[in-house]
């Protein structure tokens, strides 16, 4: 249900207190809102200002951590590195091992000698050398002329015809 409102018949704002107050009321507010607006303004470039100042402490704080992080995630990483070197210079040393050992076993099939082999060869021929020369008269001639001298190393020389297979 609509119902019609009544028309009053207003008041004179001069002769009523209450529209005298309230008006009063509404203009000391408007006036505190324009101070405050005021005050704002006026203390808001020092607020920015701080705002700022402080930001960049943050940031600077922020940066140094965050650098010490680096560095000790660089060193973590610098020493992680150096351990797998060593174990990856470890297993290349097995590696080298093996490949020595199948090498020198490949030889032997083959009947090539091996340095301790030669060596041994030339630890009994001086032997040898020294028995015969105590055995043997000492005249100087014959003594030097029968010097005997150690070999010289082979030198891997071609052969110019191939060796016939057996």
């Amino acid at each position: 249900m609509v119902t019609k409102m009544q028309k009053t018949k207003p008041q004179s704002d001069a002769g009523s207190p209450l529209a005298s107050s309230v008006k009063d009321s509404a203009q000391q507010i408007w006036l505190a809102g324009l101070g405050a607006f005021s005050k704002a303004q006026e203390e808001g470039g020092k607020v920015f200002e701080a705002l700022v100042k402080e930001g960049l402490s943050i940031q600077r704080k922020t940066q140094s951590v965050a650098e010490e992080r680096i560095s000790e995630a660089t060193s973590k990483m610098s020493s992680m590195a150096n351990d797998i070197g060593s174990k990856a210079a470890g297993q290349w040393d097995k590696l080298e091992s093996i490949f020595e050992d199948r090498v020198a076993k490949a030889l032997k099939k083959l009947g090539v000698p091996s340095a301790k082999d030669v060596d041994a060869l030339i630890a009994r021929i001086d032997e040898l050398n020294k028995s015969v020369h105590k055995l043997s008269p000492k005249t100087p001639a014959k003594a030097a002329a029968k010097t005997v001298t150690k070999p010289a190393p082979r030198a891997a020389a071609k052969r110019s015809t191939p060796r016939k297979a057996a």
